[in-house]
Parts: C-alpha cells; structure tokens; sequence
C-alpha cells in the first residue's frame, strides 16, 4: 500500500489507474487488553495516513449476564464492566488524539459479534481494524473467535492485527 494523495491508499504502487483504497471511517473494536493496543496503534496509523477518522467500539458482553436476575452482584459486574468500555475507548481516544487523528467513542451492549458487524454496517464504516489473541486448536474450538465471525461476515473490508504479544493456550 502506497499514500497516493488526497488522503487515499493505493492497493498497487501508486501507479494512476491503479484502484483507490478510502478509508475515511475507520470502526476499532477493543476490549482494552495488550491485544487490542496493537490493533489500536495500526488503525490509527491508517487513519493519519489517509485522512480518516476512527471510532472505538466496546461491547458489553451481555452473555455474561443475560439469563440471570438483576440483582446487586450483577449490577457490580455490568458497572465494572462499563467502567472498563470507558477505560478502553477513553485509551483509544488518547492515542489517537495524540497522533493528530479525530476519534469518537462508543459502548453497546449486545453480543461483540453480532454488534462490531451491525454498528460496521449502519456505520457505513469503510474498515474494521481489529485485534486477535491468535488462539488455535481448542481454545480457539471452545470459545470461537469474533475476529473470524467478523472476517466471514462483515461486508466491508477488515484488518486483522496480530498482537506480537505470545499467548498460550
């Protein structure tokens, strides 16, 4: 990828008639872990590179919690929970801010698949850079992974950032 001016990408080498990548929205899924710092930090490169803006999404996982009475102890954890969206989103606007790039912040509550596919969609996002924890094998088996949902459905292109962070399974 090449800056071709104008605040687009190139996909070739810049050459003209080479196709326009334009990425001006650009949505940022995060739980505020290592893992998503990474991705993060290259939405945001991406974003100062062609001129967009990026938007921090965390989603409070509802699945959590969804089948169980509201009572004191589950309100403590949505609290906690929401305190975290805010300390994750709050990061991403620092970072950006400190890169010279516009960013909004967001919290929904819903599935994080189901929800990062729908705010990309009625967003009119025209990328989805997100991160991984590169978990395989039964990891990956028993607790799936919402960047490959994201990736198979989404139908705007989606960047995958693997964190260089190492995880076990």
């Amino acid at each position: 990828m090449t800056f071709c001016g104008t605040g687009n990408l190139c996909s070739d080498t810049g050459r003209k008639g080479g196709s326009e990548l334009n990425f001006k929205k650009i949505l940022v899924p995060t739980d505020g872990s290592e893992f998503t710092k990474y991705a993060v930090d290259k939405a945001i490169e991406l974003a100062k590179l062609s001129g967009g803006t990026v938007t921090a999404l965390f989603v409070l996982d509802r699945s959590i919690y969804a089948n169980s009475p509201m009572d004191a102890a589950l309100i403590n954890v949505y609290d906690t929970l929401e305190k975290e969206g805010r300390y994750a989103t709050d990061y991403v606007s620092e970072k950006a801010k400190e890169a010279g790039v516009a960013a909004e912040e967001k919290l929904v509550e819903g599935s994080p698949a189901k929800v990062i596919l729908q705010e990309a969609e009625s967003g009119e996002y025209d990328v989805i850079v997100m991160g991984t924890l590169g978990r395989t094998g039964i990891s990956k088996l028993l607790m799936g992974s919402v960047a490959e949902k994201i990736v198979q459905n989404a139908k705007c292109p989606v960047m995958v950032a693997k964190s260089p962070v190492v995880t076990k399974d």
